[in-house]
Order: structure tokens, then sequence, then C-alpha cells
């Protein structure tokens, strides 16, 4: 069996991950954190590279303690799937229903609890896509070469971004998975 008859990838640390069925022994935080690390924003069209692991690290950075774990890892699909810039992502429904169903399983796998049911509001999430949109401003500031025809954003965090190299992201990004995932947080 192949890759095409298994719909599986191979993965970092050596793993197939099944991106149609995943099952939980097949995520790993090694992974999530090394292709996140590697992963740039905007698909490189920024100024310089930018890593998705790097955003994830400063959205957990603006939320509150109980919400740090989940804001880390509020893009950790996209290690599996890879970012798309959200226009993209948002014309592809069949993308977004695959990335949630993954986004789905990494939260299980490292316990984090959120509302399952569409027709229940999740304030958690609320607030984690705030902390991201915060940022998506601030990237925008920094990071692009302009805002034209973007859509209405909140104000940017006062500080410039000065993007961190993926080897510092990598180990930021475990370091903080670390601390977030105790249970005495």
């Amino acid at each position: 069996m192949n890759e095409y008859d298994g719909h599986w990838v191979n993965t970092y640390t050596g793993k197939h991950f099944h991106y149609l069925d995943p099952q939980p022994e097949e995520i790993d935080i090694v992974d999530i954190a090394h292709s996140l690390s590697l992963t740039c924003r905007y698909g490189g069209h920024c100024k310089q590279f930018y890593s998705v692991g790097d955003h994830s690290i400063r959205v957990a950075d603006i939320v509150p303690d109980e919400l740090k774990l989940r804001a880390l890892l509020h893009d950790a699909a996209e290690a599996y799937l890879t970012d798309l810039p959200r226009p993209i992502k948002y014309d592809i429904p069949e993308f977004r229903i695959r990335e949630n169903i993954i986004q789905r399983n990494i939260e299980t796998k490292f316990g984090i609890k959120t509302s399952r049911s569409p027709l229940i509001p999740d304030p958690d999430k609320k607030l984690i896509k705030q902390a991201d949109n915060i940022l998506l401003a601030t990237e925008a500031r920094d990071m692009m070469h302009d805002m034209v025809d973007w859509s209405a954003l909140p104000d940017p965090l006062p500080d410039m971004i000065l993007p961190m190299c993926s080897s510092a992201v990598e180990n930021v990004f475990m370091m903080r998975f670390i601390q977030y995932s105790r249970k005495d947080n």
C-alpha cells in the first residue's frame, strides 16, 4: 500500500497520519511543533518568513491562562494539512470540514475540552478567535505590503513583530506546550 491508497502522509517523526480517519496515536506534538515552525503564514506571501508556529505562540501570549494551551494549538491541524490563506480556505468547504475534524482530534488527544455541538456557542473559541484577529491585524501591519481591501480588523498590538527562526519557534512551542499542559496551571 502507498500513501495514495491509504490516504496518509508521512510525518516528521515517521508516523503515517491518516488525514481522512486520524487516530490518536498518529497525532504527535513533536510533529505539530516541527511542522508549524516550518510552515509560512499567508502561503509565503509576506515580507519575510513568519511561521504558523510563531503566530500560534503569539496568540497564546494574549489569551487568559486557562486558554493558553487551546490557543497554542488553535492552528495545529495545519501541521497535517498545511496553512491556506483565509480567502482560499473559506472557498473550499471540504478542506474546512477536514481541518475541523483533525483539529477536534488534536484537541481530544491533548485533553482540551470544547463544545462539540454547533448549537452551543463556545465562548472560549470566540476569545481565541478575537486574539487570532488581533494577531492578524498586527501581522498585516508588520508582515504584509499593504492591507487594501482587507476586511475590518481590530487594533493591532503596539509592539512590532520580529519573527523568530524556525528552530527557535519549534523549541519555544514545545516549552510552552509543556508549560500549558501542566494540570496545576
